[in-house]
Parts: C-alpha cells; sequence; structure tokens
C-alpha cells in the first residue's frame, strides 16, 4: 500500500514539481511546507497578476476612449482587492522561498518596474490630463507591466 504524505521533507523531494525548483520554491523553520500551499499560492499569485493587469488595460481603454469607467463601482474597488491580495501572495511566495528583492536581482528588478508601473498606471488614469498624454502613460504602464511579467517568468532581470 502506497502512503500519500500531507507535507514532505525537501531531502525527499524530487528535484521539480511542476516546473520549480523546490530547493528555491520551499523553505520554512523545519523545512517542511506542503507542496501544494506553495503552487496553490504560486497560481493565485500568477492568476491576481493577470487580473490586475487586465483591468488596468480595461480601464485604461475605457479612459482613452472617453468613458467614464468610474462610474461602475466594481471598476473603482476591485482592483486594489486584487492588488492587494496579489502583494499578500507575492509576500508569502518570497518568505517560504527564502527569496528577497535586494537578495536575488530579478526580485529587485521586478519591485523597482512595479513601483514604476504603479506610478505610470497613476498618470495613465488620471482624469484631468489630453488624451495623448494619457496615451503614453498607459503605453508605458504596458511596458513596464510586461517587463515584470518577462522578469517573472525568466528569473532575470534582463529577459530579453
Amino acid at each position: 500500500m502506497i502512503k500519500i504524505k500531507k507535507s514532505f521533507k525537501l531531502a525527499d523531494a524530487p528535484d521539480t514539481v511542476a516546473g520549480i525548483s523546490l530547493y528555491h520554491a520551499i523553505r520554512s523553520e523545519k523545512n517542511l511546507v506542503p507542496a501544494m500551499t506553495y503552487l496553490a499560492v504560486r497560481h493565485l499569485h500568477i492568476t491576481c497578476a493577470i487580473l490586475s493587469i487586465s483591468l488596468f488595460a480595461l480601464r485604461g481603454g475605457l479612459s482613452l476612449a472617453a468613458v467614464d469607467w468610474r462610474r461602475w463601482q466594481a471598476l473603482r474597488w476591485l482592483p486594489h482587492l486584487n492588488d492587494t491580495l496579489l502583494l499578500c501572495a507575492a509576500a508569502w511566495l518570497a518568505y517560504t522561498s527564502g527569496q528577497y528583492p535586494g537578495q536575488q536581482p530579478w526580485l529587485t528588478a521586478k519591485v523597482v518596474a512595479l513601483v514604476c508601473y504603479i506610478l505610470l498606471g497613476k498618470q495613465a488614469l488620471k482624469p484631468g490630463l489630453p488624451r495623448a498624454a494619457r496615451a503614453w502613460w498607459y503605453a508605458a504602464a504596458l511596458l513596464s507591466a510586461a517587463y515584470i511579467v518577462s522578469v517573472a517568468h525568466a528569473r532575470n532581470p534582463l529577459p530579453f
């Protein structure tokens, strides 16, 4: 009869689970973290990132089309809720994996690009700016988001 462990020790684990190096993926004081928990939070983080960029693209597109997206209540609060969940998942993943900005160059690049994305996105959604200026801010914010995704995928600050 085969017993299935609910948690595992790193030494007993295969090299990768779903393409993730377990050496970098799982860490705790006792070196005992359920693999499915890490993978679930990682997938939550990825899903929230996709939703965050999609919501920004939607709000920016509506803004450029001269549609007042602020009249829809969900478009005012949903991005904040999603981004909070995204950042909480990111913090949990960083703590669990032992990879921190400043320690890992690719995470440092992601955090710096995230700050740029937030500042550029804020300008892109500012209501009083001319349409042409908002379009430039919007394009720059989307490029910043694309850079963040490519850095996360390649785990390299120079992914191109």
